[in-house]
C-alpha cells in the first residue's frame, strides 16, 4: 500500500512527501527523519517566519500611520483632537483606522469575507433564475433574448472569468505556435528566414500586444453583439505567451534524431506521418517545455491584461478594490495575490503531469 502511495506522490509532484511515508513505514528511521527535517519541517518553518516578519512589518507600518494621524490632529488642531485620535484609533473603528499594509489576521478575514459575498451573490443569481424562468421562456419562444443577470460578479466568479480567459488564450497560443513551430522546424531555411520576426516580437510588452488586438477587434465587432472584452483578452494573453511554445517546438523538431528520419524514409512515410508519427513523439519532451512556460507567462500577463482592460477577472478585482480605497481594500488585494499565485502554482503542476502522460521525459519538474 505505501509503495503504491509513494508511486503516486511521486506521479502528482509531491514527491517531498516520500520520505514521511517511508519514515511512517519504518525504513531507514534516521535517513528519512533528516529529508523530513529538509523537506518538510523547514519549509514550515520558513512558512512561520514568513508570517512572522509579515506581523511585525503591518504592525510597525500601522503604528507609524497611527502616529502621524496622531500628530497630525495635534498640530492642526490641538492636543484634544490628538487625544480623541487616538482613543478612535484605539477603539478599533474603521472610520479612523489606518490604511496600510494588512496584516495575516486581516487578510484571513476578508478571504472568508469574499466567501460570504459569493454565498450571498449566487443565492440573488438563483433567486433571479427562479423568478424569470417563465418569463424567459415566453420571451424565448417569441424570439427575445432572455433577461441574463446583470449584478456584480462575486470573486469566485472572477477567478473563473479569469481561468476560462487564461485557458482560451493558452489554446490560442497551442494552435499557433504549434504549427507554426513545426513547419520552421522542418526547414533550416525557413528557421534563418523567420528568427528575426521571432526575436522582435518574443520580448514585447502585453500593453502593446492590447493595445494593438484592441485595434483590430473593436473594429471587427463593431456591429457584433459579442463580448469584445473577452475577445481582446483571451487573444492578448495567446498572442503574448506563444512564443516559449513555437521556439521550443522549432528547436525540438530540429533536433529529432536523424536515425528517426531515416527510419522514416526507409517506411516510405508520407509527410503528415513522418510529422505525427516520428518527429511530434520525438520533440514532446520540448514542446511541453515550452507550453510550461507559456501557461506560466499566460496566466501573469492575464491579470495585467485584465486591468488595463477593465473585462472582468482578478485583473480587474483588483484594480476595482485599488481604486475602492476601502479600509480592507488592502486586504482583499492582499488575497488576490495569494490565489494568483497559488492558481500559477497549480497549473504549472498540472501541465508537468500532463508532460508525465505523453512524453518520455522522466525529470522531476521544478
Amino acid at each position: 500500500m505505501s509503495d503504491t502511495l509513494i508511486k503516486v506522490v511521486r506521479f502528482i509532484g509531491l514527491s517531498f512527501l516520500e520520505p514521511l511515508i517511508r519514515l511512517i513505514k519504518g525504513e531507514e528511521t534516521r535517513k528519512n527523519l533528516i529529508l523530513v527535517l529538509k523537506k518538510i519541517i523547514a519549509p514550515i518553518a520558513s512558512v512561520l517566519l514568513f508570517l512572522g516578519i509579515w506581523q511585525t512589518g503591518s504592525s510597525a507600518l500601522f503604528n507609524k500611520e497611527a502616529d502621524y494621524r496622531i500628530e497630525k490632529a495635534f498640530n492642526e488642531q490641538g492636543q484634544e483632537a490628538a487625544e480623541t485620535m487616538k482613543a478612535c484609533i484605539e477603539s478599533g473603528d474603521i472610520s479612523c483606522q489606518p490604511n496600510t499594509l494588512p496584516s495575516p489576521s486581516q487578510v484571513k478575514e476578508s478571504f472568508f469575507k469574499l466567501l460570504e459575498d459569493h454565498k450571498v451573490i449566487s443565492a440573488d443569481k438563483k433567486e433571479f433564475k427562479e423568478k424569470t424562468a417563465e418569463l424567459n421562456k415566453t420571451r424565448i419562444a417569441n424570439g427575445k433574448d432572455a433577461i441574463v443577470y446583470t449584478g456584480r460578479p462575486s470573486f469566485v466568479d472572477q477567478i473563473w472569468t479569469s481561468i476560462k480567459t487564461v485557458f482560451a488564450g493558452f489554446l490560442l497560443a497551442i494552435f499557433i505556435a504549434v504549427p507554426i513551430g513545426v513547419i520552421i522546424g522542418l526547414s533550416d531555411t525557413l528557421r534563418s528566414s523567420f528568427n528575426w520576426l521571432i526575436q522582435i516580437f518574443k520580448p514585447v510588452s502585453p500593453v502593446v500586444w492590447l493595445l494593438l488586438v484592441f485595434m483590430i477587434v473593436k473594429t471587427l465587432t463593431k456591429d457584433s453583439e459579442s463580448d469584445s472584452a473577452f475577445i481582446i483578452s483571451f487573444i492578448s494573453v495567446g498572442l503574448c505567451s506563444m512564443w516559449a511554445t513555437l521556439v521550443n517546438t522549432a528547436m525540438g523538431v530540429s533536433t529529432v534524431d536523424q536515425d528517426f528520419i531515416n527510419v522514416a524514409k526507409v517506411l516510405k512515410l508520407g509527410s503528415f506521418q513522418k510529422v505525427f508519427k516520428v518527429i511530434l513523439p520525438s520533440s514532446l519532451p520540448l514542446i511541453f517545455t515550452g507550453l510550461r512556460i507559456t501557461l506560466s507567462v499566460a496566466w501573469m500577463v492575464l491579470i495585467a491584461i485584465e486591468l488595463l482592460a477593465q473585462s472582468p477577472g482578478l485583473g480587474s478585482f483588483v484594480w476595482e478594490e485599488f481604486q475602492n480605497g476601502a479600509n480592507d481594500s488592502n486586504s482583499k488585494i492582499i488575497v488576490a495575490m495569494f490565489v494568483i499565485g497559488i492558481i500559477g502554482f497549480l497549473l504549472d503542476r498540472i501541465m508537468l503531469t500532463i508532460q508525465k502522460f505523453v512524453s518520455f521525459n522522466k525529470n522531476e519538474g521544478i
